[in-house]
């Protein structure tokens, strides 16, 4: 209720809570109060059916102390437990509370597991049966949503499994990455290109870079607008891991292939983005994270663990 911006829906939800419970206790006070006049046979003279009657017998006593009980245990739950409104309740638990000191444990019970692997370097964690094991299930848990169940990611999402990096692949790279998160942004750059047919020359020049299919003479017109792009991407578009900037010489498109999808780069720019994962991850987590993610792209390495 906190995230409403006054207490009118706070206060709404605490008095129809509250406006709901005397209800009941109102209904049941009123049917153990009213006597409904009977006949001989004890019916209301009511009849459905042609010779459904109805009978005029008391409410069980259990069933009235199972509805006594629920009332006074609805209150006693309202004054225990978050629910009318803003009020806390006495013990001030919250859903977040809850789920930080679960949290808070299972990372105790498994600070054993971790501190096996936190003196040995990641390329030797890569190689361990289960840091491999463990680390994959983190992966699942929290990168899969975006870089696939297989790591190979998507159109927007980057591929983990080959040697294409975009800041780097080593160890202490893919953890800062993870641990930082990374923020990727290229300007639109048509205006710097020149016009429109500068801007397909370019975009077919790009294409040429990785021997794609393209048209040999506007490539060898975009050469030279090509240096508004090559201060990021470098001279020959090799790219520039300091910076971010993908290698355009080799066959891997992040944002899609062809001239078309080229040309809306050039005019439109792209902002990508990836969530740091501190304070969602512990450091030892983050670790085993990167040593699957390693793992992944040096495979040859791993697979030659005796």
């Amino acid at each position: 209720m906190s995230d409403f911006i006054n207490r009118f829906w706070s206060d709404y939800v605490a008095v129809v809570s509250l406006l709901s419970i005397l209800g009941c206790v109102i209904l049941l006070w009123l049917t153990a109060r009213k006597r409904v006049a009977a006949s001989a046979d004890n019916t209301t003279g009511h009849v459905w059916d042609e010779d459904l009657r109805e009978a005029n017998n008391p409410l069980p006593m259990w069933w009235v102390g199972l509805f006594v009980l629920t009332i006074v245990f609805g209150l006693g739950y309202l004054a225990v437990f978050p629910g009318l409104g803003s009020f806390r309740g006495q013990s001030d638990w919250t859903s977040r509370g809850e789920y930080e000191a679960e949290v808070a444990r299972a990372t105790q019970e498994l600070a054993p597991v971790y501190a096996k692997y936190a003196a040995m370097p990641v390329e030797e964690v890569a190689r361990d049966p289960q840091a491999r094991a463990i680390g994959e299930r983190l992966f699942m848990g929290n990168c899969a949503q975006c870089h696939g169940s297989d790591a190979r990611g998507s159109k927007g999402f980057p591929n983990l499994t080959d040697k294409d990096w975009l800041h780097g692949g080593t160890p202490e790279k893919i953890i800062e990455t993870i641990t930082k998160g990374r923020v990727g942004v290229m300007p639109p750059m048509a205006a710097a290109v020149g016009s429109p047919d500068d801007v397909k020359n370019v975009a077919n020049y790009v294409l040429s870079l990785s021997g794609e299919p393209h048209d040999s003479v506007r490539a060898g017109l975009g050469k030279s607008k090509f240096t508004a792009c090559a201060a990021c991407h470098g001279i020959g578009g090799v790219g520039n891991q300091a910076l971010g900037a993908p290698n355009l010489s080799d066959r891997i498109w992040l944002h899609g292939y062809g001239e078309a999808a080229i040309i809306q780069m050039i005019n439109s720019g792209k902002h990508n983005e990836m969530p740091a994962q501190e304070g969602r991850l512990t450091e030892a987590q983050i670790r085993m994270v990167a040593s699957y993610v390693w793992g992944l792209s040096n495979n040859s390495a791993v697979a030659s663990t005796p």
